[in-house]
């Protein structure tokens, strides 16, 4: 048996892993790459041959996992996707949004080489919105803690993870030439008590366990609940000074939690009533999503459900979906919390906003999720004075602040605790991925402290098992 980490080694995207069994090979995640020294393109290049993967199970909907099966598929892949179903239909979501995404690049880039009088194909659409149909055929959907047999030889059950709605560890139990072995990939593991999401499970013992590191060494706040968090800015920006909230929130995942939150704080009368707008087409319809699959949201959102009625709708909340009632926003000048993606402030409606109102004293921008090195989220966050923002040079005004309270990743406590769970005298490996490499190091070093062996992967190198 032999692994390979093609992908999220020793960076945090683009996760992709490969085991082989005997002559069969099995693909865990397909994730685009898009760390910022890299080219859209490289995407292409897989250091195999796509045709000769035997089967791909996908551990959730998010991009860094999932971004590139169009890619795999339109360069020969013939096989089936393995995930839960509420994986597949997220999945759907995202991947066409990612068409939009490369074919408003490609368009910008066909304009800028118009510009300069040069023709340029750098910029070209990774992949269309046919080989996203294509991709979302080979979907086959497995239910939590149900064996699933790939082979006569190869079982596999998905684990609930947290972290995304459907997300799922991949537990494969292995006969390797008549040695029964079994491996475990965490995909990203959530942190107990969020929002909507049930906690993760415990994983079962194992011989190796490929897992997460994008938290290692990194502590999430304690003492404050999400509710309280929340009441303290909406009551400083929205109440005291009469101003605007905006929240930057990715519209999968964090969107729902962030909903139901101010749901449970304006149902309960921790503060009074105010104005919400929700301006992503796209979190619309995957809280269409969620509530599709309702019966896998935490039991806290059901009972919620049963006593007061739908988590995702409450009064003075309001979905925007087009582009016309999203300028509609910008004119609304009580007192409101705007919710808008992207999470980073990369593209999306939520640079609309901050157009209109990154000079506004009265304006609070509030982060709440990792923002990477070189965005528009992370130059604001490091306190820059003057932002770019559609072509122009903005001075910042607004009051900028960040909390990790709605952060969907477990933190290094929580990742050791996936660690510590298991059989010391089993457990013989454990890889780390999908982090920076201070992470990798950071949580390597604690899991070595308990007595586990940890390795912290090079791309492209085989590891035999």
């Amino acid at each position: 048996m032999k692994l390979t980490i093609h992908g999220a080694a020793r960076q945090v995207t683009g996760s992709m892993h490969l085991l082989e069994v005997e002559n069969y090979k099995i693909l865990i995640d397909c994730g685009l790459d898009y760390e910022r020294d890299r080219h859209l393109h490289t995407n292409e290049d897989f250091p195999f041959n796509p045709a000769d993967i035997d089967v791909v199970i996908l551990t959730h909907a998010h991009i860094d996992h999932s971004g590139n099966l169009p890619t795999l598929i339109r360069l020969g892949y013939e096989g089936q996707i393995l995930s839960t179903a509420p994986t597949a239909d997220l999945t759907e979501l995202l991947l066409l949004d990612s068409v939009s995404i490369f074919m408003n690049k490609a368009h910008k880039g066909r304009k800028h080489s118009r510009n300069r009088g040069k023709q340029s194909n750098s910029s070209q659409p990774l992949y269309l919105q046919k080989h996203v149909m294509d991709t979302m055929e080979r979907f086959v959907t497995i239910g939590f803690n149900k064996p699933f047999r790939l082979t006569g030889d190869i079982e596999l059950t998905f684990i609930p993870a947290g972290h995304l709605l459907g997300a799922a560890a991949a537990v494969l139990k292995i006969n390797d030439n008549g040695e029964e072995k079994t491996i475990a990939f965490t995909g990203d593991i959530g942190r107990k008590n969020y929002p909507v999401l049930n906690d993760p499970e415990p994983l079962p013992a194992v011989d190796y366990l490929v897992s997460e590191a994008t938290y290692g060494g990194r502590y999430h706040t304690k003492g404050k609940t999400v509710e309280e968090a929340l009441v303290e800015t909406i009551d400083q920006a929205c109440i005291k000074e009469q101003g605007r909230l905006i929240i930057p929130a990715f519209s999968i995942g964090r969107t729902q939690s962030l909903v139901f939150a101010l749901n449970k704080i304006f149902s309960s009368g921790l503060l009074p009533p105010v104005k919400v707008f929700v301006d992503s087409p796209m979190a619309v319809m995957a809280t269409r999503i969620f509530r599709k699959y309702h019966y896998l949201v935490n039991g806290e959102a059901q009972e919620f459900y049963n006593k007061k009625g739908d988590e995702f709708e409450f009064d003075n909340l309001t979905y925007v979906e087009t582009l016309k009632d999203s300028r509609q926003v910008s004119n609304y000048f009580e007192p409101c919390i705007i919710i808008s993606s992207a999470g980073m402030l990369e593209g999306g409606r939520i640079q609309d906003h901050l157009f209109y109102n990154i000079q506004n004293y009265y304006c609070t921008i509030l982060f709440i999720g990792y923002c990477a090195k070189g965005t528009l989220g992370h130059r604001l966050l490091r306190g820059d004075p003057i932002v770019h923002i559609k072509d122009r040079d903005l001075a910042v005004y607004a009051t900028i602040k960040q909390t990790d309270v709605l952060s969907a990743h477990g933190d290094h406590d929580d990742l050791m605790a996936n660690v510590l769970s298991q059989d010391k005298n089993k457990l013989k490996n454990v890889f780390l991925v999908h982090g920076e490499t201070s992470s990798m190091e950071a949580l390597a070093a604690t899991i070595e402290e308990a007595g586990y062996r940890a390795t912290v992967p090079e791309k492209g190198v085989d590891y035999i098992l």
